[in-house]
């Protein structure tokens, strides 16, 4: 099985791919558009992709490449993010001048890196920086990345668990060419619509989930070219052949339209450890 991942080797994707399969071949891609092109064109039998993080929020580019990518959702996974600081053979942090990451992960280390008198330099991606470092081999240049990128590109580690915030989560979904087939009671559904241009449209849409007791877990809205935000992603727990869904969607299409389901997916079981 190959998996595909926006970034480099190493990066956190490629550690959260590795995660949830062990066995399998991960296939590093330069953006999130040829992650999703590898699987559509057969190079890669999935994506593990970031959706969200707990300190920078959702991910923008995804939220809109999902809606248009013809893939599913058929699976999450959540994976604390340890960020360390690398350098190459020999380097001490007092050799260190600049670190360079990727420009999530440098506000994430913002304390350590003003403590320390470093300079940031921001990359693509974590993994992209230290295989940066790793080809100049200059004792002055350090990136934040992962354990796997200090393994994969022959680094040393000169700290650890630099984050700010220790409770730093990503949340990945899997996308898959073909729907998921499971079915049961610890399964979430993720949805994209647009809701009619009608006064209390988005109330009204969001009012059959309510009166049918299916719990919503996300919401988000979505900007379009008139800056009207008319478009939402939504996540809602349950399966769409549930009674309680059918009967919920139903009424979300009297206010909403071009409803799409992006696919019906179990809960990790890490989502009740956090």
């Amino acid at each position: 099985m190959k998996i595909s991942f926006q970034g480099a080797m190493g990066a956190y994707s490629d550690m959260a791919a590795r995660e949830l399969y062990k066995n399998a071949e991960t296939v590093p891609c330069t953006s999130f558009d040829d992650a999703f092109d590898s699987v559509k064109g057969g190079l890669a039998d999935l994506a593990v992709i970031p959706i969200d993080n707990t300190l920078a929020g959702r991910v923008a580019d995804v939220h809109h490449l999902l809606p248009t990518s013809g893939l599913s959702i058929i699976g999450e996974h959540f994976l604390p993010i340890h960020h360390c600081l690398l350098g190459v053979k020999g380097a001490t942090l007092a050799d260190l001048k600049d670190v360079h990451s990727h420009i999530h992960a440098i506000p994430q280390c913002r304390k350590f890196i003003r403590e320390n008198g470093l300079n940031p330099v921001i990359h693509a991606d974590t993994a992209g920086a230290a295989a940066e470092i790793a080809s100049r081999g200059d004792k002055t240049q350090g990136a934040i990345a992962s354990k796997l990128s200090a393994d994969i590109y022959g680094l040393d580690i000169l700290a650890e668990q630099i984050q700010d915030d220790t409770t730093n989560k990503t949340r990945f979904v899997v996308l898959s060419p073909q729907p998921a087939d499971e079915k049961g009671d610890n399964m979430m559904t993720a949805l994209h619509f647009e809701v009619r241009n009608i006064p209390a449209a988005l109330f009204k849409a969001m009012g059959g989930f309510a009166t049918n007791g299916v719990n919503m877990m996300k919401l988000e809205s979505y900007v379009d070219h008139q800056f009207q935000a008319a478009r939402f992603y939504c996540e809602v727990e349950g399966h769409p052949d549930d009674t309680s869904l059918k009967l919920a969607m139903d009424e979300l299409s009297f206010f909403a339209k071009d409803v799409k389901i992006l696919g019906s997916f179990p809960k990790s079981p890490l989502r009740e450890t956090f």
